[in-house]
């Protein structure tokens, strides 16, 4: 897509409604007009700080609270 067509190019932020989970899973379509821009960048400086042994002991870990945490029932308001 070239630059002249990008639908992102001139919009607002309060004009840019993209649901990020659905639409970016290729990759950020409003580049750096992203509202989430701070996060995307938090993201990237992890990644590269945190080694994937670290991040896999990190997993692992909240995968063990969360086994041994106590259920928590979720009531309906009536």
């Amino acid at each position: 897509m070239n630059p002249a067509e990008d639908p992102s190019e001139n919009l607002t932020e309060s004009q840019i409604q993209v649901n990020c989970a659905e639409a970016c899973v290729k990759g950020c379509v409003l580049g750096e007009q992203c509202p989430n821009q701070e996060y995307r960048d938090q993201t990237a400086k992890f990644i590269q700080e945190t080694s994937l042994d670290q991040m896999l002991a990190m997993s692992e870990e909240a995968i063990r609270k969360k086994r041994t945490a106590p259920p928590q029932w979720v009531y309906p308001e009536e």
